[in-house]
């Protein structure tokens, strides 16, 4: 590999702010925020969203009803 040309791979710390959730990794992303993780500090990254927060990984997900729409339609404007 040539030297120079290739991102930093570090350990990061990734916080979902909506719900304090966090979990460190590795990636080669940049920043500037700096916490402390497991008594040591890391660099830090905040997101949005996460497996923390997610409808889908929570468990709240609500699942839409579709069935029925077209006939629903037809009924409600088709010709008489």
């Amino acid at each position: 590999m040539k030297k120079g040309i290739h991102p930093e791979y570090r350990d990061v710390v990734f916080k979902d702010v909506s719900c304090d959730f966090e979990i460190l990794t590795k990636s080669t992303i940049k920043t500037t925020d700096k916490t402390t993780f497991q008594g040591k500090e890391y660099p830090l990254f905040k997101v949005d969203i996460s497996s923390g927060s997610h409808p889908f990984y929570t468990g709240t997900q609500r699942v839409m009803d579709t069935e029925g729409r077209v006939d629903r339609f037809k009924k409600k404007y088709g010709k008489k």
